[in-house]
C-alpha cells in the first residue's frame, strides 16, 4: 500500500484537474439548521454533484492521474455503491476498463448504475469487508490496479477539493462531514489544517460502525464489530494500515457518532425543509447536528450533505 503524503498542493493540483469535469457543488444557506442551532449554517450540496455524491471528486481524480500514465490499465475497486458508481462514471468517460466490487446488499440504485455506466459489476460479497477482500485479491491476481474508495492519496487529495472550494466561497469556523474509510474528512482536514488551521472538523460515524473512534482510543487501528445501517456508505473496517487513520488522528478535531433513528429524522427533515433526497450516509453531518452539540452557538457552519443515492422504497420508509 502506498503512503505517499497528501499535501495541500496535491489537493490544489487535483483541483485544477477536475475543474475541466466536474462544477462546483452548491452552497445553500439553511434557516432551519441555523434557527434550530443558533448558528449560522450552510448546506454544501455534493448530493447534487455528478453521480449524486462527492465519491466522483476522488474517483475521476485517481483515474485521470492513472490514465496520463496508463490508458491501457484495468481498474479495480471496492465499494459500498458510490465509490463504485463514480468509478464506473470515470472510466466510461476515460474508457478504462473497470471492474467494481459491492455488497450483494448494496442498494439497487448504486448497483445499477455502475452496470449503467458499462462497469463489470461483482456483487456477491455478503457485506463491505468482504467486498474489499476479493477486490484487492483479483487486482493482485490478475495485475489490475486497484484503487481503494478511501486509503488512496488521488482519491483523498480528491476529496480535499471540497474544503477548497469552501474557503473560496464562504467564512466559515466549523465544518461537519461524515466518516466512513476517512477519505473525505481526511482531504478535507488536510487542506482546512494547513489553509485555515482554526477551522474545526467534525467527524460523524454511525453508531452501527465506529472503526475511528475504537481506532482512536486504541491509538492503532482495530477490528470492530459492524451492524447494518441506513448509512450504508458509513459501514466496514479500515484496511490495516488505511493511511486515513493518521489523518483523521493529527486532523480532525473531534469524531461522534448518531443513531439510525436520528438518521431517519434527519433524511425526513431535509426532505420537508431542505426539500433534498438524501440518503442515509449523506444525512449523517445533519444528524450530528440535531441530536449533538457539534456546533455553537454563534458559530458558522457548513453542514456536508455527501450524497443522494437511496432506493425509493427505503427513502419513502424515513418519511412517515
Amino acid at each position: 500500500m502506498t503512503t505517499r503524503e497528501v499535501t495541500l498542493a496535491d489537493i490544489v493540483a487535483a483541483q485544477r484537474r477536475l475543474r475541466r469535469h466536474l462544477p462546483p457543488s452548491p452552497l445553500r444557506a439553511s434557516p432551519w439548521l441555523s434557527h434550530r442551532t443558533g448558528a449560522v449554517v450552510t448546506l454544501k450540496l455534493e448530493s447534487v454533484q455528478f453521480t449524486n455524491s462527492f465519491k466522483i471528486r476522488g474517483a475521476l481524480n485517481a483515474m485521470l492521474r492513472l490514465a496520463e500514465t496508463d490508458r491501457g490499465a484495468t481498474v479495480v475497486t471496492a465499494s459500498a455503491g458510490n465509490h463504485g458508481r463514480a468509478m464506473a462514471f470515470a472510466g466510461e468517460r476515460l474508457g478504462l476498463r473497470t471492474i467494481v466490487f459491492t455488497p450483494a446488499t448494496a442498494p439497487q440504485t448504486k448497483r445499477a448504475a455502475i452496470a449503467q455506466h458499462g462497469a463489470e459489476l461483482r456483487a456477491e460479497a455478503p457485506d463491505y469487508d468482504e467486498a474489499e477482500r476479493r477486490a484487492r485479491e483479483y487486482a493482485e491476481q490478475t495485475r489490475a490496479v486497484y484503487i481503494s474508495p478511501y486509503t488512496h492519496p488521488d482519491v483523498i487529495a480528491g476529496a480535499g477539493t471540497v474544503a477548497l472550494e469552501l474557503l473560496q466561497s464562504t467564512l466559515f469556523d466549523t465544518v461537519v462531514v461524515p466518516i466512513g474509510g476517512g477519505g473525505l474528512a481526511s482531504g478535507i482536514a488536510i487542506a482546512l489544517k494547513q489553509a485555515a488551521p482554526d477551522v474545526k472538523v467534525v467527524g460523524v460515524e454511525v453508531d452501527a460502525s465506529r472503526p475511528f473512534a475504537a481506532s482512536l482510543a486504541r491509538g492503532a487501528i482495530v477490528e470492530i464489530e459492524v451492524t447494518p445501517s441506513l448509512a450504508d456508505g458509513l459501514i466496514g473496517n479500515l484496511e490495516p494500515g488505511a493511511i486515513t487513520f493518521q489523518y483523521v488522528r493529527r486532523f480532525v478535531d473531534e469524531v461522534t457518532s448518531v443513531s439510525e433513528e436520528s438518521l431517519r429524522v434527519s433524511i425526513r427533515e431535509l426532505a420537508r425543509e431542505e426539500h433534498l433526497i438524501v440518503e442515509g450516509a449523506g444525512a449523517a453531518a445533519t444528524a450530528a447536528v440535531l441530536s449533538r452539540d457539534v456546533i455553537a452557538p454563534g458559530a458558522r457552519a457548513v453542514v456536508l450533505v455527501t450524497g443522494g443515492n437511496i432506493d425509493v422504497g427505503t427513502f419513502a420508509s424515513c418519511l412517515v
